[in-house]
C-alpha cells in the first residue's frame, strides 16, 4: 500500500503541469491548493504525528523526551533547508524570482528539478514510513504533500516550457517518480526498522512538514491579496483531517 501511495503522490506534479497548460486562472488554483495543504499539514502534525512520537519516546523524564524530539525535528528542518538552497524563489507570476532571465530559465528548471527530485525522494521515504504505522495517516500525509506539489509542477513546467519535448518528458517523469523511488528505498530497509528508528524518522518528517509550513506555504499565502480564499482553503484542509478522524 505504501508503494502505491508514493506512486500516486507523483501524479500531483503532473496536475500542476495541466493547470499551467489548460487554465487561465492558475494562480487561484495554486493558492487554493497551497492553503488546503497548509490546513491538512497543521492538523496532521498536531493530531496524529506529534502524539505518535511522544508515545514512541515516552519516558519518565519529560525534559529528555522533549529535547530528543526537538533535536530530531530540527534535523528535518535543516535537511529541507539545505535542499531548498538549490531551488530558486517562486513568488512571481510563473513561480520565478523577478531577476530571472530567458537565458537562464531552462538551467534554473533543470537545477530545480534535480533539487526537487532529492526533496521528493526524502518525502517519499517519509510517507512510506508513516504508512507502515497507519495507512490512513499515510494517505492524509500524501494528500497534504501532493497539494503542495501542484505548484511545484507549475514551477518546473514554467521554466522548461521552451525545452524540446523529450527533455521535458524525462525531467517531469523523473520528478513525478521521485516519491515512488523514496518509497522503494524504504521498502528495502523496512525489515531492519524498529520502533526507535521509526520514531526518529517520524520526528524528522515533522521537521520537514514544519519547514514547508513556515518557509513555503505561509509566506506564499501572505503574498496573495485574496485572504478569504486562503482562509477558505485552510478550513477545508483542517476539515479533511477532522472528518477522517471520525472514521477511525
Amino acid at each position: 500500500m505504501g508503494l502505491l501511495i508514493t506512486f500516486i503522490l507523483g501524479i500531483f506534479i503532473f496536475i500542476g503541469v495541466l493547470v499551467i497548460k489548460l487554465t487561465n486562472n492558475s494562480k487561484i488554483i495554486e493558492q487554493l491548493s497551497i492553503s488546503i495543504a497548509l490546513g491538512t499539514m497543521l492538523s496532521l502534525i498536531s493530531t496524529e504525528l506529534i502524539p505518535e512520537v511522544f508515545e514512541i519516546f515516552k519516558s519518565n523524564n519529560i525534559i529528555i523526551t522533549l529535547s530528543l524530539i526537538l533535536s530530531l525535528v530540527i534535523v528535518g528542518i535543516l535537511l529541507l533547508k539545505l535542499l531548498d538552497k538549490f531551488i530558486p524563489e517562486h513568488d512571481s507570476e510563473h513561480g520565478l524570482s523577478h531577476d530571472c532571465t530567458k537565458q537562464n530559465l531552462v538551467h534554473i528548471g533543470i537545477v530545480s528539478s534535480i533539487a526537487i527530485v532529492l526533496h521528493n525522494i526524502i518525502e517519499g521515504m517519509a510517507v512510506y514510513n508513516i504508512t507502515l504505522e497507519s495507512t490512513k495517516v499515510g494517505i492524509l500525509m500524501a494528500l497534504s504533500i501532493g497539494l503542495h506539489n501542484i505548484p511545484m509542477g507549475m514551477i518546473i513546467y514554467s521554466t522548461i516550457e521552451k525545452e524540446n519535448k523529450n527533455k521535458k518528458i524525462i525531467l517531469l517523469s523523473l520528478v513525478g517518480l521521485s516519491t515512488f523511488i523514496g518509497g522503494l528505498l524504504m521498502l528495502f530497509i523496512s525489515s531492519i526498522l524498529n520502533d526507535i528508528i521509526i520514531g526518529i524518522l517520524m520526528c524528522i518528517t515533522i521537521g520537514m512538514i514544519i519547514y514547508i509550513i513556515i518557509f513555503e506555504l505561509i509566506p506564499h499565502l501572505l503574498h496573495n491579496k485574496n485572504k478569504i480564499l486562503s482562509i477558505f482553503g485552510i478550513i477545508i484542509g483542517i476539515l479533511i483531517i477532522f472528518i477522517s478522524m471520525l472514521f477511525e
